[in-house]
């Protein structure tokens, strides 16, 4: 039944795939002024059928309904005149050009005159005037101030986001798909966002919201949709608690609270003391066998730099570094994992996996000495590791021989898990380890790392979600500026308390966060993103 009433209605929606049906009659209702949630795990189907009402992919049965006439958007430039624009999580932007020629790109205005009238529009020469003032007035829809002719690629990512949104308000939007948007961004950016987000609500306009964070979905949406295996399972009119919308994620009930239970610790494996290196000016921290350490603070603070100088990948220039009591110089990553440290990269995508090769040589990829003689390298018992460990982790993947780019976010972060435990390390050091991943992948990276743990392996977690903290680690070490600042136990590790030492500057002039008032990459602001930017 066609809803006249709502902005946007998806009514019976499936969608196969060679192998998969990727929609199964999937039914979906924006109403004018909500933001409306769109959660569940990674291949639930919510990017499918984003994608169809955004033009991309076409529904093989069901309709797509707006403002109570059915629309059937085949390319998003379709999608576009309907009022529809889609922000994927990776931006659609062209670095090399400036703002306005984003905004303006496909629709560049033309002059126009008694010279230009006999020439078809497309072959007129741009009106940089007009162009820059469209521009303007789309930045100033948003609240930016920012120079036009400024590049893309010169912007922080946040300000990319903003820009955009520009461009899709400028096309007359009325339907915006945010997909992750808050995935890059610090404290202060997502506030920025979340004012946009609710400047662009009207009684005439709405948002739908994808996001694995719960914290953020609660605030913003008025509803909320949940998808499991292409289908929809529930909608919410209201925020339920936490715990029931992941149970209708995963089907199942998800532990989300539980902190780390009373354990005997084995003596210190790794201690690091007064380390200096590329953004780091002075961190301190150790972490016993059996003990699972959080690494915390705000974007910039050094975390990330400290783990690349422990394992070799950016050099120290002062302090020292303890293995099982004994000091140890580590001058390249190879190094650390002969001495039984393991580092998973926070882009696992970019350093942390080769995505266009298979399952097996991505877990054997740290261990291939194990399986070679004379220079050459034992494929099949490569290949038996490799289905133990898929079996063992539960890796969702039709074989080993399946290419990792393949496999779901969750999935490709426990392939990169398992090339460290066939290597058997003795420390392992994880960065980011549940960066989006579905809240129920996140629980069996969570049970992973504790049974790690309980086997007595020390482990390192750098996270920027303070719950992940507080659920996983023994202790806390906070970080700011590049420098220790302290250091709670699993009770004290209040998320007041971890902010209150994240913030404790030693620059009075320090802000806490990039900068409001200039969301351009100044070398400052360069300074501040190293861990973002860094393999």
């Amino acid at each position: 039944m066609v809803n006249s009433h709502a902005l946007l209605h998806a009514e019976h929606v499936s969608k196969a795939f060679p192998g998969v049906q990727a929609l199964d009659d999937v039914s979906f209702t924006l109403q004018p002024g909500q933001v409306h949630a769109l959660v569940g795990e990674n291949g639930a189907g919510k990017s499918t059928l984003m994608k169809i009402i955004g033009g991309i992919y076409h529904a093989d049965s069901g309709h797509i309904v707006m403002d109570g006439t059915e629309i059937s958007p085949q390319t998003p430039g379709q999608a576009h005149a309907h009022g529809i624009a889609v922000i994927h999580q990776e931006l659609s932007l062209a670095p090399h050009l400036s703002i306005e020629q984003n905004i303006c790109l496909g629709r560049e205005p033309r002059k126009s005159g008694p010279l230009t009238s006999v020439l078809p529009h497309a072959t007129r020469l741009i009106d940089r005037a007009a162009m820059r003032e469209r521009a303007i007035q789309a930045l100033d829809q948003l609240g930016l101030k920012l120079d036009p002719s400024t590049p893309v690629g010169h912007l922080s990512v946040a300000a990319q986001q903003m820009v955009e949104i520009a461009r899709s308000l400028s096309m007359g939007a009325r339907i915006l798909i945010m997909d992750e948007p808050t995935a890059a961004l610090t404290g202060s950016e997502v506030e920025r966002l979340f004012g946009v987000i609710n400047n662009f609500v009207s009684p005439t306009t709405g948002v739908i919201y994808i996001s694995h964070r719960m914290e953020e979905i609660k605030r913003m949406c008025q509803a909320i949709t949940v998808m499991r295996d292409g289908k929809t399972v529930a909608t919410f009119d209201h925020t339920p608690p936490t715990a029931d919308i992941i149970a209708a994620m995963v089907g199942r009930h998800v532990d989300t609270t539980k902190g780390p239970s009373t354990k005997v610790l084995g003596d210190v494996r790794l201690s690091i003391s007064h380390l200096q290196a590329p953004g780091v000016r002075d961190a301190s921290l150790d972490v016993r066998g059996g003990e699972i350490v959080g690494l915390a603070g705000l974007m910039g603070a050094g975390r990330t730099e400290v783990a690349r100088a422990v394992v070799g990948a950016d050099p120290m220039t002062s302090g020292t570094i303890t293995l099982h009591g004994k000091e140890v110089r580590i001058p390249t990553p190879a190094h650390a994992a002969a001495q039984g440290i393991g580092y998973l990269t926070e882009d696992r995508k970019v350093f942390g996996l080769l995505l266009d090769k298979d399952v097996t040589e991505n877990i054997a990829l740290a261990s291939y000495k194990t399986w070679s003689k004379a220079g050459f390298i034992n494929d099949s018992n490569a290949r038996e590791v490799a289905v133990k460990y898929v079996s063992s982790l539960r890796i969702k993947t039709p074989s080993v021989d399946e290419t990792v780019a393949n496999l779901s976010g969750g999935n490709q972060q426990k392939v990169a898990l398992a090339r460290w435990l066939v290597r058997d390390c003795d420390v392992l050091i994880v960065d980011e380890p549940t960066r989006g991943i579905d809240v129920g992948a996140k629980d069996e990276i969570y049970t992973l790392l504790e049974s790690l743990a309980a086997q007595g392996k020390a482990i390192v977690i750098i996270s920027s979600e303070i719950p992940e903290l507080q659920r996983l680690a023994d202790r806390i070490v906070v970080m700011c500026e590049g420098r220790t600042t302290g250091e709670l136990s699993h009770g004290q590790a209040t998320g007041e308390a971890i902010m209150e030492l994240a913030t404790q500057f030693d620059h009075p002039d320090t802000p806490l966060a990039p900068s409001e008032a200039s969301m351009t990459r100044t070398s400052d602001h360069v300074a501040t993103t190293t861990e973002k930017s860094r393999p």
